[in-house]
């Protein structure tokens, strides 16, 4: 990652989307990778993931135009879409969250690429991260953590703000009447984890608590042996913006880290995994 805005890039490091710019090809991914998501994700994803990608028109066909997407996020949560060459700073990506901007890649992957990618392109970002920002309580709770953030650069504790954002920006669960449904943006953008969060027996699947989630350390290179579940998107936003976190910051320097798959006394295990997958054996 550069330490300073690389050329072509403003000061906030954002650049132009260059919506002309993507070739056929370039769009004909976006629609490949749409298309098989769009199949599987009724009755996984969260309802207000779903209605977010309807109510955005994120099925028009080929790669959507920033400035289109945030014309319509701007009415319903005052968010915008804004391009950046990359991955940002830390401060950075506060800044722009606190302010209701999200970040996004604005390259697509490779067809080659189609299952896995390690830096986030403009198909994770859109598809798997803006639906959510259509709803005003998942909208507000990004907010309220970037501002969480902005407190946290200078309290030495953005380990513990990454291990929050990764268990439930990138990798949540929420319990829905009809039962447990994925709204994380790591799992609604890939078609095998997708399955896998849901439906394997492999991962343990735990009720969310702050501090908890906090001390859990996570792996980047593979399929979650841990999700963390929140009861409502209701709930995630009280308990956010209702905690003191300097206090908890404190208390969980104190406290060794959780390691990956790991069950401790206090979890509310609402499924106890089998780690079959973190074993080596391939999932069902």
């Amino acid at each position: 990652m550069h330490l300073q805005p690389p050329e072509g890039a403003a000061a906030d490091w954002t650049v132009p989307q260059n919506w002309a710019h993507y070739t056929p090809e370039d769009h004909a991914v976006w629609d490949t990778l749409f298309a098989r998501q769009a199949k599987l994700l009724p009755g996984r994803a969260s309802e207000a993931y779903l209605r977010g990608l309807d109510v955005l028109r994120l099925s028009k066909p080929g790669i959507p135009d920033f400035k289109e997407l945030s014309d319509r996020l701007m009415k319903l949560t005052g968010w915008q879409v804004v391009a950046v060459p990359g991955l940002v700073p830390d401060d950075v990506f506060f800044e722009h969250m606190a302010n209701r901007r999200f970040v996004a890649g604005n390259f697509i992957r490779r067809r080659d690429q189609l299952d896995y990618l390690q830096e986030p392109d403009v198909f994770h970002d859109v598809f798997g991260h803006v639906p959510m920002l259509a709803d005003p309580r998942f909208a507000e709770y990004l907010v309220a953590y970037g501002q969480g953030g902005l407190r946290a650069n200078g309290m030495d504790a953005l380990k513990y703000l990454a291990r929050l954002y990764w268990y439930t920006v990138e990798f949540g669960l929420v319990a829905e009447p009809e039962g447990l449904r994925i709204y994380g943006a790591g799992i609604v953008s890939s078609f095998a984890e997708s399955r896998f969060a849901l439906e394997d027996a492999s991962p343990n699947r735990i009720g969310f608590d702050l501090e908890r989630v906090m001390r859990s350390a996570y792996r980047i290179d593979d399929f979650q042996q841990t999700y963390f579940v929140i009861p409502s998107f209701d709930e995630l936003l009280r308990v956010t913006v209702e905690t003191d976190f300097a206090p908890l910051y404190e208390a969980i320097r104190g406290q060794a880290d959780i390691a990956v798959g790991e069950i401790v006394p206090g979890d509310t295990v609402l499924t106890l995994g089998t780690q079959d997958y973190a074993r080596g054996k391939v999932p069902a």
